[in-house]
């Protein structure tokens, strides 16, 4: 009887269980990296006059109450006089980056027109879009405020006078006391002799202005004091 040699066990080698948790962790890591980049969308620029409230990594961009793109970074542009903000739009959003889209920053607001913006009161200030239909494009110019109802629906003027008074972005321009349009935005003359104010006359209002169409500033009170009392007339209260 001949004697069997002792057989040679061996360990299948197996994965340290140390080792797992770290493969797990970077197998979540890489699938939200994916997500990431699979609902990002186009990355753009938009430049305001100013960025009071612009935070890199807060403030959102808003499209019909919905959040659509994120300030990725804020900084001053090369010339020192407006303030540029990179933002990344999500990929659903993608169709926003179009020529004639306009973006703006939505800040809290009280006027005789109502309030606006109080929600912003809390998140902070947002940057609003309305989109364009033009062709695909990176760069844009942001407005200083919410572009005027109809803007696109009428004929813009420019009214020349010696003092702004109280006229300021949103005043109503009246016929017979009607709102046929709104003040856009009052700038000095190249040579500072006077203030060239811009205004919007609403479609079909427009045709009413001629070439001997008279304007005048209807703000401000009149006020009469007599012994039978007081008098206080204004075109109005606004």
């Amino acid at each position: 009887m001949t004697n069997q040699p002792d057989p040679d066990i061996t360990k299948s080698k197996s994965l340290p269980l140390v080792w797992i948790v770290p493969i797990v962790a970077l197998l979540v890591g890489g699938f939200m990296i994916y997500r990431e980049f699979r609902d990002r969308g186009p990355k753009i620029t938009i430049t305001f006059a100013e960025g009071s409230g612009l935070e890199a990594g807060k403030t959102v961009v808003q499209y019909k109450g919905m959040a659509v793109g994120l300030v990725e970074s804020v900084s001053l542009t090369s010339d020192m006089e407006r303030v540029k903000a990179v933002v990344t739009l999500a990929r659903s959003a993608k169709g926003l980056a179009r020529e004639g889209s306009k973006f703006w920053i939505l800040r809290p607001e009280i006027g005789f027109e109502g309030v606006s913006g109080l929600d912003t009161l809390i998140s902070g200030p947002t940057i609003q879009v309305s989109p364009g239909v033009g062709p695909f494009t990176r760069h844009f110019e942001g407005l200083e405020r919410a572009p005027l109802e109809g803007s696109d629906l009428g004929i813009h003027y420019v009214l020349r006078t010696d003092t702004l008074s109280s006229l300021h972005p949103g005043a109503p321009v009246l016929y017979r006391e009607i709102k046929v349009g709104e003040v856009v935005s009052a700038t000095l003359a190249s040579d500072s002799t006077a203030v060239l104010v811009t205004i919007l006359i609403n479609a079909p209002y427009d045709k009413l202005v001629r070439t001997d169409t008279v304007f005048w500033n209807a703000s401000g009170i009149a006020m009469k004091v007599g012994l039978l009392g007081a008098k206080i007339q204004t075109s109005s209260l606004e």
